[in-house]
């Protein structure tokens, strides 16, 4: 495609992603652990495609999850000391894209789809499992922030298959 040519431009590989030769062997050994998708979002509205994250039983459960500092969720919870996490499905690749910045957001990330409000964030309408936390406590962590949430309410609708990140694609439990 040249330059003068008019439209965006679709790339067949991630264009944010680093050269193999630059690629940490650390990030390499995490892209070999399957995680799970899911939809961090705030109130403001702000929103952040995580799938580094664990959720430890207890009293009360909590929720740690790995995001950007400088992202606009962080900026959001941080301000409202509240957060939202959604697990996605197979049918979310698009949403999930659309929050980690790899799909055009035209009008904004929350322009398209049906959206709960809830007072911990916007939470997809359509969403059977999602999380109500306070943020806790956070820290630098490695290349992110560690984010420690409780969680203070939960809908656990019926369990869909979630939506499984591996080896920096997308895939489904068979």
């Amino acid at each position: 495609m040249h330059s003068d040519e008019p439209g965006g431009r679709i790339h067949s590989t991630d264009p944010f992603a680093a050269p193999e030769a630059e690629k940490s062997q650390v990030r390499r050994l995490r892209g070999r652990f399957a995680a799970t998708v899911t939809l961090w979002t705030a109130p403001g509205p702000a929103g952040l495609t995580v799938s580094s994250a664990v959720i430890a039983d207890g009293d009360p459960g909590r929720v740690l999850g790995l995001i950007d500092e400088e992202s606009d969720f962080w900026e959001a919870a941080s301000r409202a000391g509240r957060f939202a996490v959604t697990v996605l499905t197979p049918a979310d690749r698009q949403l999930a894209d659309r929050f980690a910045g790899l799909f055009p957001a035209p009008g904004g990330l929350f322009a398209t789809g049906d959206w709960e409000q809830t007072d911990y964030g916007p939470v997809p309408a359509h969403a059977g499992t999602w999380a109500g936390c306070r943020l806790d406590g956070n820290r630098p962590y490695g290349w992110a922030l560690l984010l420690d949430g409780v969680i203070e309410t939960m809908t656990t609708g019926t369990a869909g298959t979630p939506l499984i990140h591996y080896r920096g694609r997308y895939t489904e439990l068979a």
